[in-house]
């Protein structure tokens, strides 16, 4: 594995969990391999999934907020308690007025039956339990949402959309309908059609979507012991007045960092401080 750690582009299919495929990845790595995920898909869904191994598992965050792709075919005339096929089924025989899932910036309430916390537990458990969990609001963006194929039982949708979206919940909002099958096919630049479960991709290479600068010996040390630079010391396409995050590299296009352009300066975020030449 790359000293820095690396992503594996996973195929999950249908039926395990997220926490499933991370366990089958573990049980093939060393002992003391950290692993993770950076995005979990339902238990019936299936497709891309992002597994994060090694030091790759501290930028979990900049893969997370990555944009999503998936394909969803929605059962028409049938409802779910959870909007997914695990759930309850009831036949309404009704279809929905319009097949059309709004784009844009949008507030959307999370199923019941999700992964999110209320009051430190997962809302699917107090579902469960038969409680009925309050859970507030969040904004989402569904980019493009492209209605594929359709009859008049069931329609195909693609859509594009940003992190934390629930697409089951976009399907349930037509009214009688729910989300038979799901696929995530992209996250990011990153491509279901590339997936390969025994292949790790290079975090410095996973990383590719940020913009890329390079340092000095010095800058690497400076940002290796938690001091800013000038973004005027550092070889890349950054301006003083533009926010970014970026990777940063050495003089060999190693990765060494992972850091905040703000403000004029260049601060390190994730550091990789074995990657660097000793003093």
């Amino acid at each position: 594995m790359p000293a820095e750690g690396g992503v594996i582009l996973y195929p999950k299919p249908p039926g395990p969990t997220s926490h499933d495929a991370v366990a089958a990845v573990r049980r093939r790595c060393p002992r003391s391999t950290k692993v993770g995920h950076a995005g979990t898909l339902d238990p019936f869904a299936e497709g891309l999934l992002l597994i994060l191994l090694g030091r790759a598992t501290r930028a979990q965050r900049w893969f997370v907020g990555l944009p999503k792709t998936y394909r969803a075919v929605a059962r028409l005339g049938w409802r779910s308690t959870t909007g997914d096929p695990e759930g309850e089924i009831e036949h309404t025989g009704r279809r929905p007025q319009r097949l059309a899932i709004p784009t844009g910036r949008q507030r959307q309430v999370p199923p019941a039956y999700s992964a999110v916390k209320v009051g430190g537990e997962r809302a699917y458990r107090l579902a469960r339990r038969g409680a009925q969990p309050a859970l507030p609001a969040r904004e989402i963006t569904v980019y493009r949402a492209e209605l594929l194929a359709h009859d008049d039982e069931r329609a195909e949708f693609e859509i594009e959309c940003s992190a934390g979206t629930y697409i089951r919940q976009l399907v349930a909002d037509l009214g009688d309908a729910y989300c038979e099958r799901l696929v995530r096919t992209r996250i990011g630049p990153f491509d279901l059609r590339d997936a390969d479960p025994e292949r790790v991709v290079p975090l410095g290479e996973a990383l590719a979507f940020l913009p890329a600068v390079t340092v000095d010996d010095l800058g690497e040390r400076a940002l290796a012991n938690g001091r800013a630079l000038p973004v005027r010391a550092v070889r890349g396409r950054l301006t003083e007045s533009r926010d970014a995050i970026v990777r940063v590299l050495d003089e060999q296009g190693r990765l060494v960092a992972v850091a905040e352009s703000r403000d004029g300066l260049l601060r390190p975020a994730l550091v990789f401080p074995r990657l660097l030449p000793s003093s």
